[in-house]
């Protein structure tokens, strides 16, 4: 669990690096690595073709998170089926992505979701006071890298989702694009100043990185050890439409009954802001998609606006589908989240070629970042393989 908190940070703080720095959008930045396939209209970088490869994987694991904000509505009104719940998540999703709303809810998510991740460490520690606590050999033993071998699509799905996922590398760079990092460094090279304002936007840059990491750590591993230590103890499995419901065990059995409104509001908050920016990233996917395919030009702004909130209008409507066609949250994710875990080393590998290639030499990380960001390369090509490996 925290090898999947703390390998990816790292390519996602590079590959922004990168971004910043040259003005390149994620997929204009893809489409330079080697290795042409032919497009529609013009041959295009095999990293494009890989990318759309994991576009379905990707709606069906959001259909997963939608179906969870769903069944966390139900906790709270439980009058009304989750499933009629989901569809009204995934259309309110659509209705804020379409009008570009979502701006004016994100303090608001924002101070809900702090106040969830703040309830999930203090569950943690009422956990130890119950007959659900943790000892230290229960500890220790978390660090053996020992698990069934039947449990190892799982784990990798955990690692593939865990964390920075590899959808929420690629969109980061979209939103540093859209806070107007690029255009604050500028594309004058030459200038004596050039050097020191963009190490300047990257120390910021890298400050969001790494401050976004200390916070899902601290949400990540308390919520991890509810569950090990509550669920796995009480023999409860979270799967198809009590998927939540068995998840608010964690909170309900150590701070009482009461907090199972608190469970429900806030695991809808998160799921709900996951689903709202995951669609939003993915809505600027598309008109980079036709621009770097040949469709459309990337100087005609009004037109990419127009793709971005029309698929960002769309999209939430069919992951609903496919969650609604198989409502397991579980299984859902875990499919999303396999291919997000191939898509790891393809962006960390790129990383690497971009930063030696096309970079400025001037703003290429320290030789430490760059050991540490091979490593992480070759650990995730070891994870892709084995997910490959675990299919034939």
């Amino acid at each position: 669990m925290l090898l999947c908190c703390w390998s990816k940070s790292i390519v996602q703080a590079e590959l922004a690096r990168y971004i910043v720095v040259s003005g390149d959008t994620y997929l204009r930045a893809m489409n330079r690595i080697p290795g042409r396939f032919p497009g529609p209209r013009n041959s295009v970088s095999w990293t494009l073709w890989f990318n759309l490869l994991s576009f379905i994987p990707g709606m069906i694991g959001m259909g997963g998170i939608l179906g969870g904000a769903g069944q966390a509505l139900s906790l709270l009104l439980p009058a009304v089926d989750s499933r009629w719940m989901t569809l009204l998540s995934a259309v309110a999703a659509s209705a804020i992505l379409y009008t570009g709303s979502y701006r004016r809810l994100e303090r608001t998510m924002l101070v809900l979701v702090a106040g969830f991740t703040l309830a999930t460490v203090i569950a943690a520690f009422a956990m130890q006071f119950t007959e659900f606590h943790l000892t230290r050999s229960d500890l220790a033993a978390g660090f053996r890298f020992d698990f069934p071998a039947e449990h190892l699509l799982l784990a990798l799905a955990v690692y593939g989702a865990t964390g920075v996922n590899s959808a929420e590398i690629s969109t980061y760079t979209y939103w540093c694009v859209e806070k107007g990092y690029p255009s604050f460094i500028g594309g004058q090279h030459d200038d004596p100043s050039w050097p020191a304002r963009a190490r300047g936007w990257i120390r910021l840059l890298q400050l969001d990185v790494w401050v976004t990491l200390a916070i899902l750590t601290c949400a990540t591993v308390p919520f991890y050890l509810l569950g090990a230590g509550v669920l796995r103890a009480s023999g409860q499995q979270p799967q198809g439409l009590e998927t939540v419901q068995v998840l608010s065990a964690m909170f309900t059995q150590t701070l009482g009954g009461w907090s199972l409104w608190l469970f429900g509001g806030a695991a809808f908050c998160i799921l709900f802001s996951s689903v709202v920016g995951g669609f939003g990233g993915i809505s600027r996917f598309a008109p980079d998609y036709l621009v770097e395919f040949g469709y459309l030009d990337r100087a005609r702004l009004p037109e990419r606006i127009r793709w971005m909130r029309g698929c960002g209008g769309a999209l939430p409507i069919v992951s609903a589908m496919f969650y609604l066609a198989s409502p397991s949250p579980v299984a859902l994710l875990t499919l999303g989240a396999l291919m997000a875990a191939l898509l790891l080393p393809v962006q960390s590998g790129a990383t690497l070629w971009l930063q030696r290639r096309r970079m400025d030499a001037r703003m290429r990380p320290s030789a430490a970042v760059h050991a540490f960001l091979w490593l992480t390369f070759l650990f995730q090509v070891l994870m892709g393989a084995i997910v490959i490996w675990s299919f034939t």
